[in-house]
């Protein structure tokens, strides 16, 4: 990955995991390589109060065989997401329905309910 990219964002996590991604999502091949002449790129600039880290994210895990074969990993990933997306929103829908409070019972439903 171009780690001099404005887009390039790497974070640590207390587990020791870091996660190596473009923010504007154009690498699928992340954490390895940034697409060929990407269109978005720009140089990383500091601004008048940043100053870096001293922590140094540890070297990117090796790159499997699949990375570089192609639109082959972009499609898997877009797949992906695609699934992940088409779920969230029935799950979504079903929490709001356990959340939602139940409806209000009428006089004749409260007169007449069964007695267990």
């Amino acid at each position: 990955m171009r780690t001099n990219c404005r887009y390039y964002e790497s974070r640590t996590y207390p587990t020791g995991d870091t996660v190596r991604k473009c923010d504007l999502d154009l690498a699928p091949e992340a954490p390895w390589r940034c697409p060929d002449n990407c269109p978005k790129f720009e140089g990383r600039q500091a601004g008048v109060a940043w100053s870096p880290g001293s922590l140094i994210a540890g070297p990117a895990p090796a790159e499997p065989a699949s990375v570089g074969d192609g639109e082959g990993v972009a499609r898997l990933l877009d797949e992906a997401e695609d699934i992940v997306n088409a779920a969230g929103g029935r799950i979504l829908a079903e929490v709001e329905a356990e959340q939602r409070p139940p409806a209000k019972r009428g006089l004749l439903s409260r007169l007449f309910r069964r007695r267990s």
